[in-house]
């Protein structure tokens, strides 16, 4: 088979993981706070196929064909999360924060601590601050309590009054390297296995009451993107059947010359 079909098999490959990852950022575009993902491409040199870590490993548990050992061609190198800031959209309520600039909230879950920029929060009826997964909002000293019926305000650096008492202060933490986090659903990230990476305060951060952060989501610039994702896979699939054809044509004459 001539090298120019593992080219375009390969070339096909990514551009189905860059489609798969356009759509999912296109379906989240009215989504709180989400932050969109980009692919990063590499290309090897075949001497080099058989040293070569599978990349697809850290996006999908069983790895795709054709594995690296048989050819090293163009592979995903990593996944890229975008943590610029998303517009933000007044909601009036008290309890919706959004952060603007660079931080996390953070949230227990029954897997552990997870951070997140998706400040919808309510109460429980017994007046405790969680998410919209009903998870808790973890504030300075751990889980908040509010008073139920209260005239509920926070200030910009966190602090939480309930009728003009102070009750508690969200705990809005960052990392020197973002990157260290990964998405786990529902909008939230955990630190990935493995990584070195300590909490420390947010800095040059404010929380606004009354607002919820959108998504960082460009919907043009996506959607353009989708357009070319599809003309270079449809291109590929070109190259595959332009070189069939043409090890049709040459086992068809090899065995007429015999």
């Amino acid at each position: 088979m001539q090298a120019s079909m593992y080219n375009a098999l390969f070339g096909a490959l990514t551009q189905e993981h860059r489609l798969a990852n356009i759509a999912n950022n296109l379906a989240n575009v009215n989504t709180t706070g989400y932050k969109r993902e980009s692919l990063a491409f590499k290309d090897v040199f075949v001497r080099f196929g058989h040293n070569m870590l599978d990349p697809i490993a850290a996006l999908n548990e069983e790895s795709l064909l054709p594995v690296p050992d048989e050819m090293a061609q163009i592979r995903i190198a990593l996944s890229h999360i975008d943590f610029s800031q998303g517009s933000l959209q007044k909601t009036g309520n008290p309890l919706d924060v959004a952060l603007h600039g660079e931080g996390f909230f953070k949230v227990r879950t029954p897997q552990g601590v997870f951070y997140t920029r998706n400040g919808n929060f309510h109460l429980t009826p017994e007046g405790q601050l969680v998410n919209s997964q009903n998870y808790p909002v973890l504030g300075n000293d751990g889980e908040i309590n509010l008073e139920p019926g209260g005239q509920v305000y926070i200030a910009p650096n966190g602090q939480i009054t309930v009728n003009d008492e102070g009750v508690g202060l969200l705990q809005v933490v960052n990392f020197a390297n973002p990157q260290v986090l990964e998405k786990v659903g529902q909008n939230l990230f955990r630190i990935r296995d493995g990584a070195q990476a300590v909490e420390e305060p947010a800095e040059n951060v404010s929380v606004i009451s009354g607002y919820l952060e959108g998504a960082n989501v460009n919907v043009v610039q996506e959607m353009v993107s989708m357009i070319e994702t599809h003309r270079l896979f449809e291109a590929y699939q070109k190259v595959m059947r332009t070189t069939q054809e043409a090890d049709r044509k040459l086992i068809r004459e090899v065995a007429a010359a015999r």
